[in-house]
């Protein structure tokens, strides 16, 4: 069995590339970092280290590397004969992926098993979202493909900090990891993927991975940032910033129980369980690197704005959330292009401007005079 995967980084290798390996996937990473890909093609072995509580290190063999951007064509050939695709790129860089994709398909034998694609990406609908550039892409001529490919989306959740420098492609995770995967699909041949659960209905993970675990981790990161600590971990330790980070999950929660009818008590559970993790000492995971990229983590659909969105449209609280946002907006970092972006719009545009902007909110939005009000005590706080 062969597996191709999009994206050699820390996730590729520490998680995604790990279970496919571990499921007896011959592995086949494509990246367009050419250090990366010599690196990983001049290792036999990589290791994976589990840090924290019950953690354990795993050697990872049967691997290989392809630059996608200067042979494209080699990733094509593989793709071809492939059993299963999935990315770890990041949602912007699917519709890169797509061509690599849609050719590979137009090669493979119509009576092989259909390719099974999965994208494993921190977005809601990512796999529909690279099927959608693969059958645009395609045109007419899609219908000829469509047989020749399965589409399933994914739920993946893995702390992966950034990497301590020397350690090559050897990768540090923590020990918890979830990747849930829409079973409906692949019928009755689901791929080999050890440790992942199949579900019928995929939103809801989703949305409880991304309203918990992605919310609370930059929540952490900004209030961090305003306190002036490092890690993630030191944040979590300020019994402040600790409060507030649970209230804002907290208020995530009570969308997820009244939209999905999730058990108070299990997400209750969920919560202490995901705070416990950005607790973990052993995890290097600084406030800067999760905090970065603002500008996105304020958009519409992400993990502040979505839920906040619908829970104020649901008559339901939303101080912490607001709270949260507005931390987010005094996130600045002058090597991070898009805080540098953030704070200069904070500067040019007036409040309503910058938040319809910015957050994709109308004017009419419950939601939005709350977000304008954050946005205009943070121009107040640059002189503007």
């Amino acid at each position: 069995m062969k597996a191709v995967h999009f994206g050699a980084g820390n996730i590729g290798r520490g998680f995604v590339g790990l279970l496919l390996h571990e499921g007896g996937y011959d592995l086949v990473f494509s990246d367009v970092a050419a250090a990366l890909v010599d690196a990983i093609n001049a290792a036999s072995s990589y290791t994976v280290h589990e840090v924290g509580e019950g953690g354990r290190d795993i050697v990872v063999t049967g691997f290989r590397a392809i630059n996608s951007a200067e042979h494209p064509d080699m990733v094509i050939d593989e793709i071809a004969v492939a059993n299963v695709v999935t990315t770890a790129v990041g949602p912007t860089v699917l519709k890169f992926v797509a061509p690599l994709i849609m050719s590979g398909l137009a090669l493979r034998n119509p009576a092989s098993p259909p390719l099974q694609i999965m994208a494993c990406e921190n977005a809601i609908g990512a796999t529909d979202l690279l099927r959608g550039e693969i059958v645009a892409l395609a045109g007419d001529a899609w219908d000829a493909l469509a047989s020749r490919a399965v589409f399933a989306n994914t739920a993946v959740d893995r702390i992966v900090p950034a990497q301590a420098p020397g350690d090559g492609v050897d990768v540090t995770v923590e020990p918890f990891f979830e990747w849930a995967i829409e079973g409906d699909p692949f019928g009755d041949d689901p791929p080999n993927i050890p440790g992942a659960h199949f579900v019928d209905d995929l939103a809801p993970y989703i949305e409880r991975k991304l309203f918990t675990v992605n919310t609370g981790h930059a929540a952490t990161a900004y209030f961090g940032v305003q306190a002036g600590v490092e890690t993630i971990s030191e944040a979590l330790a300020d019994d402040d910033i600790a409060a507030r980070v649970s209230a804002a999950l907290e208020e995530t929660s009570a969308l997820l129980e009244a939209k999905h009818e999730f058990d108070a008590a299990e997400l209750a559970r969920y919560r202490a369980t995901i705070l416990s993790r950005f607790a973990n000492r052993a995890l290097p995971d600084t406030v800067w690197r999760v905090g970065r990229q603002p500008l996105r983590k304020l958009s519409r659909n992400e993990r502040f704005v979505g839920p906040a969105a619908e829970a104020a449209e649901r008559g339901l609280s939303v101080d912490a959330l607001v709270d949260a946002m507005g931390a987010a907006l005094a996130f600045d970092d002058s090597e991070d292009a898009q805080s540098v972006d953030l704070q200069r719009m904070l500067r040019e545009q007036d409040a309503a401007s910058f938040t319809e902007a910015v957050t994709g909110l109308e004017p009419g939005h419950p939601l939005f005079p709350r977000v304008q009000a954050a946005v205009a005590a943070r121009q107040a706080e640059l002189g503007h």
